[in-house]
């Protein structure tokens, strides 16, 4: 039986320390045709907030048949609440801090006697805007060329077993030919993609490259038409891709 994001075109990443555009609910959020939400942020997050947005949010997958995701950034960004459909934790490869490879998710093993460890998946980060918060909080090494991102991927997948590596932007569009490179050297892992999705275009360029699309900002941003059209051009990629001579 495959896992569940091996048949995600498109996700949505919600963060708790940002609010979405006025007169939206999750309900609308799910109602975009996005295939999954994510709950997660670098910064600014507590346990309050991450409570306010999941246990609303979760309500609403569980009525429009949306899975919903905690992505923890430590440990007491954790919430057990009924209806979330797991977690995604991230392991970030190209860290230079290692507390971000395994320290943090030690201290999340010791502190914290409810995990549920056949819902708990990692995701391989590899950070690749040096700018973004996450680099800077991680301490990434983002000056990677396609080769060692493509290689990042593989040792992910081959000596580390990862069923997801996900490329981190953060906030940037990315270098496609990277995308592509890092998507040429997996084989059964889901490549996820984060950064710069803002409309149809980009959601399509980088829908054909990997896996799954994310998108973050433009939810609390632009709002859920513009989240639409995102899911559009990511759903149309992925269709191209399994039928590419169609």
């Amino acid at each position: 039986m495959s896992a569940p994001w091996a048949e995600w075109d498109h996700i949505v990443k919600l963060d708790p320390d940002k609010s979405l555009v006025d007169g939206e609910s999750y309900a609308d959020v799910c109602e975009t045709g996005t295939d999954a939400i994510e709950i997660g942020g670098t910064t600014g997050m507590t346990e309050a907030k991450m409570t306010e947005v999941i246990e609303p949010c979760a309500a609403a997958g569980r009525e429009h048949d949306v899975p919903v995701y905690i992505e923890p950034s430590h440990p007491g960004t954790v919430v057990h609440t009924d209806g979330l459909s797991g977690y995604l934790v991230p392991t970030v490869f190209n860290a230079g801090d290692i507390a971000w490879l395994t320290g943090v998710h030690k201290e999340w093993a010791r502190m914290d006697t409810e995990i549920d460890w056949d819902r708990t998946h990692t995701e391989a980060y590899i950070v690749l805007n040096p700018d973004s918060s996450v680099a800077e909080y991680t301490q990434a090494n983002c000056d990677l060329d396609a080769d060692e991102v493509a290689a990042y991927a593989t040792i992910a997948e081959r000596l580390f077993g990862q069923e997801i590596v996900y490329l981190e932007y953060s906030g940037t569009f990315g270098d496609p030919e990277v995308v592509t490179a890092a998507s040429d050297a997996l084989d059964d892992a889901t490549l996820f993609y984060g950064g710069g999705i803002g409309d149809y275009d980009t959601a399509h360029e980088m829908g054909g490259r990997a896996d799954t699309v994310i998108v973050g900002d433009l939810v609390h941003d632009e709002g859920c038409d513009a989240v639409r059209e995102t899911v559009r051009g990511a759903k149309e990629a992925g269709q191209e891709r399994i039928e590419p001579d169609r």
